[in-house]
C-alpha cells in the first residue's frame, strides 16, 4: 500500500486513529500548524483520506492487546468521517473486546453532519473528550474560528450534555496557556457544575 501519511501511531500508551485531516475549526493553539507530527508518527498530514478498507487493512497490522484504548485523534475532527470512525471502533472492539475506544472532538459532529450522531457514537464509544476551550461563545469564535459561526459554541455544549446521558465517561477540556488564566475556572464550572463532566486543562 502507498504511504499516505499516519493513519495509526502510538502515543502515551494508546493507539490513536488519525481517519481526516479535515475540520470546521482553525483554533489559534492547534499543533498541527506547529508541528507534523506526534508520538510514533512520521507525519500526521495524510496525502489524502484513507478508504474504508484501507483503514481496515492498516489497522489490522496492529495488535490491538497491547492497548487500552483506541482514541480516534489526529489532525483533523474525526466526526467529518462518520461511517468510518463507527465502522472502525467496530472493527477494532470484534477484534480486541477490551478495548475501549475514546473519541477526541470539537463537540460539533451534529452541525457537521446535519444530524443527532449521539445514537450512533454512543455504540462504540466508551470514553469521549470534547474540547471546550473557552467560557463563552465570543470568546470561542476569536479563539477556534468555526466555520459555523458563532453559534457553534451552544451547540458544543448542547452536545456534550446529551453526550452525558449516553456515554459513560465524559470529560471537557481546555488548553492551558490558549485562553486566559483567569478563564480556566469558569470553563472549570460548565463543565463540572453546569453540565456535570469532568474537566481536564491539557
Amino acid at each position: 500500500m502507498e504511504y499516505i501519511g499516519d493513519v495509526f501511531y502510538e502515543y502515551g500508551g494508546g493507539l490513536y486513529a488519525n481517519i481526516t485531516n479535515k475540520c470546521p475549526d482553525r483554533c489559534e493553539f492547534c499543533i498541527r500548524y506547529m508541528v507534523d507530527s506526534l508520538g510514533g508518527a512520521d507525519s500526521l498530514w495524510l496525502r489524502r483520506e484513507p478508504t474504508m478498507d484501507e483503514i481496515m487493512e492498516l489497522l489490522d497490522e496492529w495488535d490491538l492487546n497491547r492497548f487500552e484504548e483506541l482514541v480516534f485523534c489526529g489532525y483533523g475532527e474525526p466526526t467529518e468521517r462518520l461511517e468510518e470512525l463507527i465502522a472502525t471502533a467496530k472493527h477494532a472492539k470484534s477484534v480486541c473486546p477490551s478495548l475501549k475506544v475514546r473519541l477526541n472532538t470539537n463537540g460539533l459532529s451534529d452541525l457537521i453532519n446535519g444530524r443527532d450522531t449521539l445514537p450512533e457514537l454512543s455504540q462504540v464509544l466508551d470514553r469521549i473528550s470534547v474540547s471546550l476551550n473557552a467560557k463563552g461563545p465570543e470568546e470561542y469564535l476569536a479563539l477556534c474560528h468555526p466555520r459555523f459561526g458563532i453559534g457553534a459554541y451552544d451547540a458544543m455544549l448542547d452536545f456534550t450534555r446529551r453526550a452525558k446521558e449516553c456515554i459513560p465517561d465524559v470529560t471537557m477540556s481546555v488548553v492551558s496557556g490558549s485562553i486566559p488564566y483567569q478563564d480556566i475556572e469558569p470553563c472549570r464550572r460548565i463543565a463540572e457544575e453546569d453540565i456535570g463532566v469532568k474537566f481536564r486543562v491539557r
